[in-house]
């Protein structure tokens, strides 16, 4: 999986999403070169769950049919 920034630039590239305890983790490289491993809290989680309205999380679910 790839992120892009705003000028459609490969910002991340997502090599894994795993369960590592209470924590989940994301392990990739940022900008194509640069390892990383970034954990999220179950309490940042809960918090990113409150930032999404119906309509995107329906916009989300969406995503999963497109081309």
């Amino acid at each position: 999986m790839k992120i892009y920034d705003a000028n459609d630039q490969e910002l991340m590239q997502v090599r894994e999403i795993a369960r590592d305890g209470d924590h989940l983790v994301i392990r990739g490289k940022i900008f194509g070169a640069m390892p990383m491993a970034a954990k999220l809290k179950p309490a940042e989680a809960r918090a990113a769950l409150k930032m999404l309205d119906f309509k995107t999380m329906l916009f989300i679910v969406s995503l999963l049919f497109r081309k």
